[in-house]
């Protein structure tokens, strides 16, 4: 079947604190890589949180307001959003009745299989393009509906052949601080479960502890921390739709207890740790 009920994605809570806000995922399955989501957001603001998959949607009604690679971004109906693997962003409405979109999250590897391209990179977090926003709207909601693998995977093909003319092959040249932060992010994917000092990561990157804060945050728009806590829940989430039990996943992210596991995933996706699983689990 390939329209089976998904884990939240990282960033959306388990359930949202106001009444209107609600959020729904799905995971194909007989596809890995790939996850879709559905919501209509009026109250809620998602912490800074990763995706380690493109993140590809479209504005349905109301405006999303988000901060993303240093910049403050206005996505209004009838505009494309496409967000590259890995970057911190926010999310919160910009309209008074909030926003209503549709995203699919694609990892790498899907996104080379389906285009026989690598190295796909998006320029603008924000296009707008009425047009190319409907039949993205469109395509994702075949998606959603598609109960049979065939169609799922033709309907894909479809998605990315409307996505090729946004995207870059050639990912431009990184700045001369990138591969040293590059090093920093390297270290909190592989020490995720400890406590973690300014010092430490300070000298992988052969700076003064606070001259590293600063530049990292001018880099990447959050602190450290902030960073930190991001992997965490991205690893929670692929741990959750893996089967783990939240306790066990708490344990394995350096959370405190499940209850801070709860805490922070609904703060960054909408949804809590429990209603991920079961979503994913149809």
């Amino acid at each position: 079947m390939a329209g089976a009920a998904a884990p939240r994605p990282q960033g959306v809570p388990d359930a949202f604190e106001h009444r209107p806000d609600r959020a729904e995922f799905r995971r194909p399955a007989h596809r890995a890589g790939i996850e879709l989501y559905r919501a209509h957001i009026v109250r809620h603001a998602f912490e800074p949180h990763a995706h380690e998959a493109y993140g590809i949607g479209a504005i349905e009604t109301g405006v999303e307001r988000f901060r993303y690679r240093g910049g403050e971004h206005l996505a209004p109906p009838g505009s494309l959003v496409l967000m590259n693997p890995d970057e911190l962003h926010t999310g919160r409405a910009g309209s008074e009745d909030g926003w209503r979109y549709r995203m699919i999250y694609l990892e790498r590897e899907v996104v080379e299989r389906v285009s026989g391209e690598t190295g796909w990179w998006f320029a603008d977090a924000v296009r707008e393009d009425r047009a190319a926003a409907g039949r993205l709207t469109a395509l994702l909601d075949g998606l959603w509906r598609a109960r049979e693998p065939l169609a799922f995977d033709s309907l894909l093909h479809g998605l990315c052949a409307q996505l090729r003319p946004h995207a870059r092959v050639a990912r431009p040249a990184t700045t001369a601080a990138a591969p040293r932060f590059g090093a920093v992010i390297d270290y909190l994917h592989a020490h995720l479960d400890r406590r973690l000092t300014l010092d430490e990561l300070a000298a992988l990157a052969d700076l003064s502890p606070f001259h590293f804060l600063r530049a990292f945050r001018a880099r990447h728009g959050v602190t450290p921390q902030q960073m930190l806590m991001a992997l965490r829940l991205a690893a929670a989430k692929r741990r959750l739709a893996a089967g783990q039990a939240p306790a066990a996943v708490a344990a394995a992210c350096g959370l405190a207890d499940q209850a801070h596991l709860t805490r922070a995933f609904l703060r960054r996706y909408g949804v809590t740790p429990g209603d991920y699983r079961r979503q994913l689990r149809g």
